[in-house]
Parts: C-alpha cells; sequence; structure tokens
C-alpha cells in the first residue's frame, strides 16, 4: 500500500500536469509570488491576506483571489492524516521564497512528517536551466525518484530565511549564502536577492541594468520584444510577464520609443556605464518582503548591503 503524500505544487500549471501523470496523493498549489511585495511571518491568517492583496491589486491592478488561496491552504489542516509532504519548487528566486515560506507555514502547522524536495533545474546534457513545465514526463518521474528528505538543519535554514526576509536587514541572508543545505540553488538564488537591491555605482538593481543591456546589445523593437527578452535572459529570477513589465515601464527614462526600436537615452548609457547614480529618480516604497528597496544599496566590491544614508 503506497503513502498518503501530499504534494505541494509551485502552481496551477504544474499541479495539472502531475495530475495528468497520475501522480498518487494530494495536491496543494502554492498561489503566490512572495519575491515581491510585503510579507508577514506568520502566513495563513487575515492580517497576512489583507497585505497581500492590497500589494498586488494596487502594484499590478490583477485581482489577488485570497479565497483560492486559503482553500488551498486549509488542506494543511488535516496534516495528520498525511504520511509525507513533497515540494515541487524550481531552481529560481521566484520559487525559493515560496518554497521556505511553505515550509515555515508546515512547521508553523506542526507539521512532523517527513518533507522531501523534488529539485528541478539542470538536466544533464544540456546547458540551460529548466522548469518543471519543460520537462518530458520522463524527467519528471526522474527528478520525483531523486526526491532529497529534508533535514533538520535543512528546516532550520529555511524559517531562518524566510525569518530575516521578513524583516528588515537582508544583510543577514549573507551568511546563509555560503551555508550547506540540500538546496542546491539556494546560494545562487539569495545572491541574486541581494542585487535586486539598488547599486551603489548606477542606483540600478541588476534587473533593471540587465534589461538597459539587452536594449543596447539587441535590436529591441518595443516594450513587448523587450519583455520576452527580459524573461529568456533573466537568470535565476523566475519572474513572469507582469513583474518583468513593471520594471520595463519603471525604467522607462533611461530609454527612447522610436518606430521600430527601442534606443537607449544619455540617461541609459550613463547609468550602464555606472557615470553617474539614479538612485533618486529609481527610489520608491516597492517592498522585498520586511524591506523596502531603497533602504539598502548592494555594494558589488564586497558582495554585501550597506545601508542606505537618509
Amino acid at each position: 500500500m503506497s503513502k498518503k503524500t501530499l504534494h505541494i505544487t509551485n502552481g496551477g500549471v504544474l499541479t495539472e500536469y502531475l495530475t495528468k501523470l497520475d501522480f498518487e496523493g494530494d495536491m496543494l498549489t502554492w498561489h503566490e509570488m512572495l519575491c515581491v511585495g510585503p510579507t508577514t511571518k506568520e502566513i495563513d491568517n487575515d492580517n497576512f491576506f489583507s497585505i497581500r492583496k492590497n500589494f498586488i491589486e494596487s502594484t499590478y491592478n490583477i485581482p489577488y483571489k485570497a479565497e483560492v488561496f486559503k482553500k488551498e491552504l486549509d488542506k494543511l489542516a488535516e496534516l495528520e492524516s498525511y504520511e509525507e509532504v513533497i515540494l515541487w519548487f524550481e531552481y529560481d528566486l521566484f520559487c525559493h521564497i515560496n518554497m521556505i515560506a511553505a515550509i515555515s507555514l508546515l512547521k508553523q502547522k506542526k507539521c512532523q512528517l517527513p518533507i522531501y524536495l523534488v529539485n528541478c533545474g539542470k538536466i544533464e546534457g544540456e546547458k540551460q536551466l529548466k522548469g518543471f513545465g519543460e520537462l518530458t514526463p520522463e524527467q519528471i518521474q526522474l527528478n520525483y525518484e531523486n526526491r532529497i528528505q529534508l533535514n533538520v538543519d535543512d528546516i532550520a535554514f529555511a524559517q531562518k530565511a524566510w525569518r530575516i526576509y521578513c524583516e528588515n536587514d537582508h544583510n543577514l541572508l549573507k551568511e546563509l549564502i555560503v551555508r550547506p543545505s540540500n538546496y542546491i540553488y539556494m546560494s545562487n538564488c539569495l545572491k541574486a536577492h541581494m542585487k535586486r537591491f539598488p547599486d551603489t555605482r548606477s542606483g540600478l538593481n541588476m534587473m533593471e541594468y540587465n534589461l538597459l543591456k539587452l536594449i543596447n546589445e539587441y535590436k529591441i523593437k518595443d516594450r513587448h520584444h523587450l519583455l520576452g527578452y527580459g524573461l529568456h535572459y533573466q537568470g535565476y529570477y523566475g519572474y513572469g510577464d507582469i513583474q518583468i513589465k513593471r520594471i520595463i515601464d519603471n525604467i522607462s527614462i533611461f530609454y527612447d520609443e522610436k518606430e521600430e526600436q527601442l534606443t537607449l537615452n544619455r540617461n541609459g548609457h550613463l547609468a550602464l556605464e555606472h557615470q553617474k547614480n539614479f538612485f533618486e529618480e529609481m527610489k520608491s516604497d516597492f517592498q522585498f518582503g520586511g524591506v523596502k528597496k531603497s533602504d539598502f544599496q548592494y555594494l558589488k566590491t564586497e558582495s554585501k548591503l550597506v545601508n542606505t544614508i537618509k
């Protein structure tokens, strides 16, 4: 007799895929993108849903379906009926922030079950990292068979990372970058997160800077064309359309939109060459967890965050 399993997936697409592949067990779909916006350490409560609803709807102009997510989280009320939990999260920052939140929530719910992680990213013989949706059924099955049981230290790692992320000093994450764990992509994701803060030289973060590089290096027709390039060349961020579109709109002071092509203007070239700091022009109240993006700046020479002098 097979174990009764609770699968926690990174989204509806994967839930449908696993269901079609006849994976046994119940599916809990994680309907959130906690890598952007304010967060709270305690997840499954009215305060969390209120904060997230206000952020999502005001920032991205899309409805926040709290009831849909609540219905999924209700499955955690019967953890004692399961024998194991299996996490399905990908290699990127988007997934890793959701993953550490999910693990923290499981422990908030007093979960004593074995927790396994199905890794997804590197494929033998291929250069590009791949998400679950890009894998064949055979590759999905192989990744599942190679799942890793998270140990006590791994669980504590995730809880600490989530706690720091929800607090106001993300420089504390630096210690976790070099801490060994079974999260094989965590170090790269945390490094990528640090670079989401404005660079001390240009005032732009890594994603903003890379989008300007794409405009400079390729013949980009319009914002929609840039969106496609941004999605493809974003590395470990794992952002979706709405997140990258917002960044493209926010850096519009650095490029001109001419017929059939985006071109960098003078500000764009100055930023790209680190000849001028545009921190004040880019300053906003946008948050990553418990901290405002503009509260810290990334010091590349030391690979760390420094407080913004106010």
